[in-house]
């Protein structure tokens, strides 16, 4: 399925029902007085986080949604009947936008969030309202209101504590098959991955942390070369950032000007996502002898001035992988400590 972050829909709420002019008719009662109920309350559309969604291709083909209208009131001062409201499932992490004011309306960040995104018409007034002891035969009521019609812009963010970022073949979906369950396709060519995937970390059994693979990035993937921007900004979510490095590139390219070219990329896009804490992994250290492996190490980690945490590891195998997995999950968790003490 193909991956689709952002749709345009439109909501519709339904309309309130008409009150309504009636006057009792029974016998013996030949000024029985007003008896115009009520029309019901239209419906309201809502949208509602469902993790058995991941995606938002769902609204490829459906765009519009509509809720039913409130019914009419009825005589005997019976109310019409209010229309259910609408529930639209959308996946976790989707933000919504208004199209015409470009107001962030809501941000969707849990399982069964409910956002109201367009409001039911309010019911009509039926004619038993207006009566009054100088207004005994009232022959007036109200229509009810017009629901809210929204056009909104749907952008779906992943959710993860952990995102893997690098070059395409940098080996980011074979490391997210090493250390969770989730199982990208692999494979020796550029933009294997063509939509995040998810992974749940399972580290000991009573801890775990989700991991994001994003589609490898271009130079020029901040101005949308490639598969772009919209790929750069589920970075946004994650707590630690995983710069994914290939120390054998197998078109022998340079591995710093690699690197860098991400960090340009990253740069260009938002100058405050280089503050967020980034790791280095440097991968495939079993394409060479460990001697020679160490030694492109060393020279990735001088060539980019590099002072903060790096990890040397082969994802194919493994190795390496079970030393990052747990200090990340220590990390998270010393982290979510600190935040509930500055509280």
């Amino acid at each position: 399925m193909r991956f689709v972050d952002e749709v345009i829909i439109k909501v519709i709420a339904g309309d309130g029902g008409n009150g309504l002019v009636s006057f009792r008719r029974e016998k013996f009662i030949p000024r029985g007085g007003p008896d115009g109920g009520d029309g019901g309350d239209g419906g309201s559309v809502y949208l509602i986080g469902d993790h058995d969604h991941n995606t938002l291709s769902d609204f490829r083909t459906l765009r519009t949604y509509t809720a039913k209208n409130g019914t009419k009131g009825q005589s005997r001062d019976k109310t019409g009947a209010s229309a259910d409201d609408l529930y639209i499932p959308v996946p976790v992490g989707t933000l919504v936008y208004d199209v015409d004011t470009e107001e962030l309306i809501g941000d969707i960040v849990k399982d069964g969030q409910k956002l109201l995104v367009a409001k039911g018409g309010f019911h009509g007034l039926g004619n038993t309202r207006f009566k009054s002891s100088t207004n005994r035969t009232p022959r007036q009521c109200t229509p009810g209101s017009p629901g809210e019609r929204r056009e909104l812009r749907l952008e779906l963010k992943v959710l993860a504590d952990v995102g893997l970022l690098g070059l395409p073949n940098a080996g980011k979906s074979t490391l997210i098959r090493a250390v969770s369950s989730a199982r990208p396709k692999v494979a020796n060519y550029p933009f294997t991955t063509l939509h995040p995937n998810l992974g749940v970390v399972d580290v000991d059994g009573l801890r775990s942390f989700v991991i994001a693979d994003i589609p490898g990035l271009i130079e020029g993937a901040a101005e949308g070369a490639g598969l772009g921007i919209q790929f750069l900004k589920h970075l946004s979510r994650t707590r630690i950032l995983l710069h994914v490095i290939d120390i054998a590139p197998f078109d022998e390219s340079d591995p710093v000007e690699s690197a860098n070219t991400i960090l340009n990329e990253l740069k260009k896009f938002s100058p405050e996502m280089l503050e967020e804490p980034r790791w280095l992994v440097l991968n495939k250290v079993d394409l060479m002898p460990r001697e020679d492996a160490e030694v492109r190490c060393r020279e990735i980690i001088e060539g980019l001035n590099w002072t903060g945490p790096y990890y040397e590891v082969a994802a194919i195998s493994g190795e390496g992988t079970k030393e990052l997995v747990f200090d990340i999950m220590n990390y998270l968790e010393e982290n979510d400590e600190s935040a509930k003490r500055s509280i």
